[in-house]
């Protein structure tokens, strides 16, 4: 079974995946480029997204639950300013599309956190 089988239900976590194996082929691109620190900064901030998410599966409280998705917010605004120097910089490859999973992975963290949030209170 696939990670997209087993999840096919969870939209957060099929696209945080997806996600990470396009950001490994950016990076990857970047690296044969020659553009390694970049590259290692996209990758660990990148696939963490999803680690995050994936781990707040398993969370112990409603709060860690939050707390867990709060840090996969944290790591995708770190991927997305990395994004954005190499959006802005001519010499780095397009990462528009990349740009733009990013936004949908960011509403859908929000949305989530909110939620549970509300949620929490009632």
């Amino acid at each position: 079974m696939t990670f997209n089988e087993k999840y096919k239900d969870n939209a957060l976590l099929i696209k945080t995946f997806n996600f990470a194996l396009n950001i490994i082929d950016y990076t990857t691109e970047l690296q044969d480029q020659k553009k390694f620190v970049i590259a290692n900064q996209l990758l660990k901030s990148g696939t963490s997204i999803g680690a995050n998410s994936k781990e707040s599966q398993n969370a112990e409280s409603k709060a860690d639950f939050i707390h867990k998705l709060k840090i996969a917010i944290k790591e995708a605004d770190e991927t997305e300013y990395w994004l954005f120097i190499c959006d802005a910089h001519k010499a780095y490859p397009d990462c528009k599309d990349l740009l733009n999973e990013l936004s949908e992975i960011l509403k859908i963290l929000n949305k989530i956190i909110s939620t549970s949030k509300m949620s929490a209170i009632r």
